[in-house]
């Protein structure tokens, strides 16, 4: 009997350097780890790729190590319950931790992976106003060679990356992070709920906030930034936030309820991370 799947090829690499050589010499192929994604578009229909690559079987993609710099290197391999149980990401990135342990259920804990959140590209994804926030950079790899983007860069639009069809997320680097780090996410439940606004944001000299669901991406919020940055009360801080953030209307939540929570987040932030 047919299925869903019936239609669909799947190759199934032993190791990064051959997964590569497919990604070159056998394209189109779309990467596949957890699925958890992807799944999704499947059982609803709206599936268009037909051709994938299986690479979430690489431990070369599942490392997680200190860099010299006390920041981290994290395969994009690596899921979310290898991330909230690491000791080096809980020594390091914290508010990491507490995004992955947000994420779905345990099952979707168990197979998801960081890699493939920021594949996916949601601007609801709650690992990547972490990213945002921290400065990660994104390694990317195809068979001629290796190219590091800064994660500000990485997206171009709604679901839109610089990533060439040939090339995999094989890692993201993030520095070392100086200053309290926090994390929040709004949704319809504790779990397994789709975020309707989600903050990471790292207070120090130089403030960073970063949003998810208030625009076509993950965004910094640099105008607010500046202003906590300079002085100002956190009241002030709001009013320009509020005029750097787009959300809009959608089945989740409406733009106006968004824009009251994005506020409502920074100013607890502000608060729970002071002297």
């Amino acid at each position: 009997m047919k299925g869903a799947v019936t239609p669909l090829e799947l190759a199934r690499p032993g190791s990064l350097a051959e997964a590569l050589r497919m990604m070159r010499d056998d394209a189109p192929l779309t990467p596949l780890a957890g699925c958890t994604d992807l799944y999704v578009l499947l059982n609803f229909g709206t599936l268009e790729p037909r051709r994938f690559i299986d690479v979430g079987r690489l431990d070369e993609l599942k490392r997680i190590d200190m860099r010299d710099d006390g920041g981290l290197r994290i395969g994009a391999g690596a899921s979310y319950s290898s991330i909230a149980r690491s000791p080096e990401v809980q020594r390091a990135l914290p508010m990491l931790v507490a995004a992955a342990r947000e994420i779905g259920g345990i099952q979707i804990q168990n197979r998801g992976t960081l890699g493939g959140n920021i594949a996916n590209g949601s601007p609801a994804g709650d690992t990547l106003p972490v990213l945002a926030a921290a400065e990660a950079t994104i390694v990317l790899r195809s068979a001629t060679g290796e190219r590091a983007v800064p994660f500000s860069d990485f997206y171009v639009g709604y679901r839109r990356t610089v990533m060439r069809p040939d090339e995999l997320i094989v890692a993201i680097d993030v520095p070392r992070v100086e200053g309290r780090q926090w994390f929040r996410k709004v949704g319809t439940r504790a779990a397994q709920a789709i975020s309707k606004v989600v903050m990471a944001a790292v207070r120090a000299p130089r403030p960073r906030i970063a949003l998810g669901s208030v625009a076509a991406t993950v965004v910094r919020v640099p105008r607010t930034e500046a202003a906590l940055a300079d002085g100002a009360s956190v009241e002030a801080a709001l009013d320009v936030l509020l005029s750097e953030i787009q959300p809009i209307d959608d089945i989740r939540s409406t733009a106006a309820y968004r824009r009251r929570v994005a506020a409502n987040l920074l100013r607890r932030f502000w608060t729970d991370t002071a002297e």
